[in-house]
């Protein structure tokens, strides 16, 4: 308890007491019938827990509500009209008839294309000309279904924000449901952590880490607020400049709003990344995605995937794992990415520790807003205590020391060398 209240103070974020962190469709889609998959027990239990640690991202999907008419498009709200509505062959001529070797990704909605359309309309350009975007088409099998489609539609053709991505159109033709959005030419963050040679350098987590926490803030900020319930490193897009927008918002949910604490729902999202309350009851907040950034942040510090069967048995978890490095701040330098080697901020990694610490906290009370978290990870850009100049400063130090010291003996030897042949000495002795 007293290392908590420490942690507290010095971290000076937010007032909160820590009191510990976790650790201790498919189905058929068509116009007549949905194969729903059986509801999974919201009933926690050891063995519950087990499931959960010990899972590898998969996704959490109970019974699948009953989809919305595919035949009814007036569903999307008249706000979003504004957004451009493209036809399928329009699109199908942007992305070169779908080839395959225009796809940029998959997800559970389906496969991502990179396409071209002119500059102010919906008509196709030729490859490198014109607006260069992403086109989201929905698999006729895949996980999430129409409602999904509409869900994404519905919030991002209402919501703009820097670090939310853009959504230019869409595509309701038949049975077919594609999504038109802004290409964002750096792609997921889950590729530059654990799919590239080199690795993310350390200023671009932050960078990456505070867009992504403006993004969250900015859904639960409002009288309405949003909850995006499926936070992690595969919906975090980067731009050239490695600017973070949050993609994918086939799960979002309208947060509570008035006197209502909770929204209760069908558990949806991946496992290593869901808070443990949500996994236990259905009962969702705010406080849900903040768990999820937390598993996220630990993810940019350590290296290291939130679920990942391939490493020796205590270390798949992530979360489990870190727990009791994220405690004691003398060993935080132990959950860095080790191939950073020394090229990161020595007080940032601390920093970075302890809001994950608190991001991650069992009790969802306990973990501070999104906005608390922008604060305190805006000053971290600023850093420069490189881990790699203190190693250097104390190598030079040490060397410096050395040679006066070495010095300093041969300069004794000397004097006394000529003190034994000073001949005052020499007939003192004799």
């Amino acid at each position: 308890m007293m290392k908590a209240n420490n942690m507290e103070k010095n971290c000076g974020c937010w007032s909160a007491l820590a009191k510990g962190i976790t650790g201790n469709c498919k189905s058929s889609n068509s116009r007549d019938s949905i194969n729903a998959l059986p509801r999974t027990s919201l009933v926690y239990d050891a063995a519950t827990e087990t499931r959960y640690l010990n899972a590898s991202n998969r996704e959490l999907l109970a019974s699948h509500d009953t989809m919305l008419s595919t035949e009814n498009p007036e569903l999307l709200k008249k706000d979003i009209r504004q957004l451009l509505q493209f036809s399928f062959q329009e699109l199908k001529s942007a992305t070169g008839n779908f080839r395959p070797d225009s796809i940029l990704g998959e997800g559970g909605f389906g496969y991502v294309f990179k396409g071209w359309i002119e500059e102010n309309g919906t008509a196709p350009a030729k490859p490198g000309t014109g607006l260069t975007v992403a086109v989201k088409s929905l698999k006729q099998d895949a996980l999430q279904g129409h409602r999904e489609w509409v869900a994404e539609v519905d919030f991002l053709g209402q919501l703009h924000h820097p670090n939310l991505v853009k959504l230019i159109g869409y595509c309701i033709e038949d049975d077919q449901r594609l999504l038109v959005y802004e290409f964002m030419t750096r792609g997921s963050l889950e590729n530059h952590l654990f799919r590239r040679s080199l690795p993310l350098p350390w200023s671009s987590r932050i960078k990456v880490a505070l867009g992504a926490a403006k993004g969250l803030a900015f859904l639960h900020a409002g009288s309405e607020p949003v909850i995006y319930r499926d936070f992690k490193t595969s919906n975090i897009l980067l731009d050239s400049d490695y600017n973070a927008k949050l993609s994918d918002f086939g799960l979002a949910k309208a947060g509570p709003q008035g006197d209502k604490t909770h929204v209760s729902t069908r558990v949806v999202g991946t496992y290593g990344y869901a808070a443990p309350e949500y996994v236990m009851t259905g009962h969702l907040t705010s406080k849900s995605d903040v768990y999820g950034f937390g598993v996220v942040l630990l993810e940019m510090l350590t290296g290291r995937r939130s679920m990942d069967k391939n490493r020796p048995s205590g270390e798949q978890n992530l979360v489990a794992w870190a727990k009791p490095y994220l405690a004691d701040k003398r060993r935080h330098y132990q959950l860095v990415d080790p191939r950073l080697e020394l090229n990161y901020s020595i007080k940032g990694v601390a920093k970075v520790a302890q809001i994950a610490y608190y991001c991650l906290s069992r009790d969802s009370k306990v973990r501070p807003s999104m906005d608390e978290v922008v604060k305190c990870l805006t000053p971290l850009q600023d850093l420069n205590d490189l881990a790699i100049l203190s190693y250097h400063s104390r190598s030079a130090q040490h060397a410096r020391r050395k040679k006066k010291s070495d010095g300093n003996w041969q300069l004794n030897y000397t004097q006394s060398r000529v003190v034994r042949q000073s001949p005052l000495t020499t007939g003192k002795q004799q």
